[in-house]
């Protein structure tokens, strides 16, 4: 049934679209490269961009896909659900039918209902948040771990390294953030440690003084963030001006040296979960050399993944010898891919069935260090 569906949508997306864009189509595999082009996590996005981007050149340069050529094209979703539901719908209509992306998991969901629906594969290279995969669907997957994972990493390090007394987890009442705060919380509160508050704040918000006062009346002598780095960045500078002295923690929507351009000096000592650092790995330096020759920075979290997500859909696609996407997302699932984040292989839900968060101590110049 499904697959009737999906074969009758198609039909109406090329009446509606025209054959201009399937003559495209057959000379070039177009995969969507779907994430925030603007709005305050573009940061982000550029990192899922130059990964993906680089994948598709050196697939080119090497010959291709089944003699094919890839193609990206670029799709701004501004980290918005609504406008990430619009570009989901515009990629239908474009008639491509691979999707590197989203990047913020309250976009990538709605856009993933889309896709499924429609046909179309996605690989999301950021999106943490478990439920995206957790519905049965065939044709979503993700080359990066999941925040069930990712939250535990970070409760077990707080309670067996920090062994606070009174730990505040704050969120931006997003997906992925209230997502992870909630898997910080539950460790914690497993392992014996104290939550004294469970708050969330509103994304966009500059003022975070109620808040403050709040964790010094509430003697909390520990603070975990679920959500980016705009807010918690404030939330760092703001606390040290007003005499809060506490050690903040968040996941690797924080880890971004813009943070420390927000913060400045109270950005020392940030605790941030992130994937391993992919560029330092010896085996990946002719890669990071062919990125710093285009000035670009391959340290971002999502640089390495974005790579990873486009080659295991190319190698996808090789395997299955054609870009029928129930027969590629059969072959991610049947095989296992040597790439730069290392050997990956997918369960049944499209998740990699081996992924380790690793937490690190943040520096005041943008730098990393693995927290001990």
């Amino acid at each position: 049934m499904k697959t009737n569906q999906r074969l009758s949508k198609l039909f109406l997306a090329i009446a509606l679209t025209g054959a201009a864009s399937y003559t495209l189509a057959a000379d070039n595999i177009r995969i969507a490269l779907a994430g925030p082009v603007t709005g305050p996590v573009a940061q982000y996005g550029d990192m899922q961009f130059i990964g993906a981007q680089m994948a598709i050149e050196q697939i080119n340069k090497a010959g291709g896909v089944n003699g094919q050529q890839l193609e990206g094209v670029v799709y701004d979703d501004a980290c918005d659900p609504k406008q990430a539901v619009a570009v989901a719908n515009k990629i239908v209509n474009d008639g491509v039918s691979f999707v590197v992306g989203h990047l913020c998991s309250s976009s990538t969901q709605p856009a993933s209902d889309i896709y499924e629906d429609e046909g179309i594969l996605m690989v999301t290279a950021a999106s943490t948040s478990p439920d995206i995969t957790s519905r049965g669907y065939e044709l979503i997957f993700r080359t990066i771990g999941l925040d069930s994972l990712q939250g535990p990493t970070a409760g077990n390090f707080i309670a067996d390294n920090v062994k606070p007394k009174n730990v505040a987890v704050i969120h931006d009442k997003q997906q992925y953030g209230e997502g992870i705060a909630t898997a910080v919380k539950k460790t914690l509160e497993d392992k014996g440690v104290k939550v004294g508050l469970f708050e969330g704040v509103n994304a966009g918000d500059k003022d975070f003084s109620s808040l403050i006062a709040k964790l010094k009346r509430e003697g909390v002598d520990f603070v975990y963030y679920g959500g980016y780095h705009p807010e918690l960045g404030l939330l760092l500078r703001q606390s040290k001006e007003k005499g809060l002295d506490v050690r903040f923690m968040g996941p690797e929507g924080v880890g971004h040296t813009e943070i420390t351009a927000i913060a400045g000096p109270a950005s020392e000592g940030l605790y941030v979960t992130l994937p391993k650092s992919f560029d330092q790995d010896p085996r990946n330096q002719q890669l990071v050399e062919a990125f710093k020759a285009k000035k670009q920075d391959p340290s971002g979290p999502f640089v390495f993944p974005s790579y990873a997500a486009v080659q295991v859909m190319a190698e996808g696609i090789e395997k299955a010898g054609s870009t029928d996407t129930d027969k590629v997302a059969e072959a991610l699932r049947s095989n296992t891919f040597d790439t730069p984040t290392g050997q990956l292989s997918f369960d049944e839900k499209g998740d990699l069935k081996d992924f380790n968060f690793v937490v690190y101590e943040w520096h005041q110049d943008g730098s990393k260090t693995e927290a001990k």
